[in-house]
């Protein structure tokens, strides 16, 4: 499948419940982010191309105060996880303000997945080269 995203997103370590904010019903956990949308993992499937409200839960991040944020967003894909019980729900954010573009950079900076190569020590065998 062509990859049609216009910036990469991050996985995120935290997974923060993500509520249709006019409903109150929470449509499932952040899975990854990037200043453009995100992924949610949740229970239920949605249908695409539907515009909502969401709302965000934060994580506790340095400097900001904020708890939750409120963004306008289309769901743009919604298909069946690895775990076939659950759902990724992508979300193209709509409109975001300086503010949210600052709050989106703090989850992203203090909460993204690092995927690093373990630093163990070498072997003998290296060693010896």
């Amino acid at each position: 499948m062509e990859e049609r995203r216009k910036q990469p997103r991050k996985d995120l370590m935290s997974y923060s419940q993500v509520f249709d904010l006019y409903n109150g019903k929470l449509i499932g956990y952040l899975g990854d982010l990037n200043l453009l949308g995100a992924m949610v993992i949740g229970d239920e499937p949605m249908e695409v191309n539907v515009n909502l409200t969401i709302s965000i839960q934060l994580p506790e991040l340095p400097k900001i105060k904020a708890t939750r944020v409120a963004l306008p967003v289309r769901v743009a894909y919604c298909h069946k996880d690895i775990s076939p019980e659950y759902f990724n729900i992508g979300l193209q954010f709509k409109l975001v303000t300086d503010n949210q573009k600052t709050i989106i950079e703090a989850v992203i900076k203090n909460y993204e997945f690092r995927r690093q190569a373990p630093n163990y020590s070498p072997t003998t065998s290296e060693m010896d080269e």
